[in-house]
């Protein structure tokens, strides 16, 4: 469960993020350490997010944290990058991955399955295209629910 602070925490961090181009993708309070840290995720939109982004974020949040003074006591802000996600969701990362074994889950079995495992092919408007073992394999888009990395590589 999200600590309650995290709203108030987005509703700040998501503007000064988007002053320097960034994007907040989540935030997570660990209460549970001595003393609390706070890690915020952000993204650059136009290229990978490096340190440079981070340090920005970090000094603009800091500042911004210490006027509105949400969170009274001790505690460590960390800014960093999600790395890569398992779920493939933008145009971007369907090119960038191609080739790459995915495991597509649909609402609906298709061809008797909720889940089809294969290499990604490419994916258009109404279609998402995956080989398994050497055969092209269509699913309709309407039934895909998620595509994600498959980390164990099998196809």
């Amino acid at each position: 469960m999200a600590h309650p602070l995290i709203p108030e925490i987005l509703d700040i961090a998501t503007p000064i993020a988007q002053t320097l181009g960034l994007e907040v993708v989540g935030a997570t309070f660990y209460t549970n350490q001595k003393p609390p840290v706070l890690r915020v995720d952000i993204r650059n939109p136009s290229q990978d997010t490096g340190l440079d982004d981070c340090e920005r974020m970090s000094r603009a949040l800091e500042e911004q944290l210490e006027t509105t003074n949400i969170i009274p006591d001790a505690y460590v802000l960390e800014i960093s990058s999600p790395g890569i996600s398992p779920s493939l969701t933008s145009d971007r990362e369907f090119i960038s991955f191609k080739g790459f074994p995915i495991i597509v889950k649909t609402s609906e079995p298709y061809k008797g399955q909720i889940q089809q495992r294969g290499k990604l092919v490419r994916r258009d408007e109404t279609t998402v295209y995956l080989s398994q073992k050497g055969r092209q394999i269509a699913i309709p888009r309407e039934l895909v629910t998620e595509v994600l990395l498959d980390e164990s590589g099998e196809e």
